[in-house]
């Protein structure tokens, strides 16, 4: 069983910054690919960026040169730093894990979410 807790979500200032994390929890092997999504209300959840356990990124366009995804893979954790944030980019931050359990088994894993707002 596993448990992903994200924080750092928040209002900010368009052209402003935040640091958004999640930490993995539980009884598993091995953390596969991990990522984060977003939903906007009204739109449907979209991959915002992932990474590798050896650190290959994926970025969507419309956030690729103003986030930057990383991970700590001896403490289970990725974070997502946001950049020149602008209205667009409010929404619900979902983290994701690929989790390799005991039976050897990859499972997808979800957060509960984190609410980032831009706006002045």
């Amino acid at each position: 069983q596993v448990q992903l807790v994200e924080s750092g979500g928040g209002l900010v200032q368009p052209g402003g910054s935040l640091r958004l994390s999640c930490a993995a929890s539980g009884s598993f092997i091995r953390i596969n690919v991990m990522g984060w999504y977003r939903q906007a209300p009204g739109n449907q959840r979209e991959l915002v960026a992932t990474t590798t356990r050896g650190g290959r990124t994926n970025y969507a366009d419309s956030v690729k040169g103003r986030f930057t995804i990383s991970r700590d893979n001896a403490k289970n954790m990725v974070s997502l730093e946001m950049n020149s944030l602008q209205p667009e980019d409010t929404a619900v931050y979902y983290c994701n894990a690929d989790v390799t359990g005991y039976s050897y088994i990859s499972d997808p894993y979800w957060g509960k979410g984190t609410l980032v707002t831009v706006s002045s």
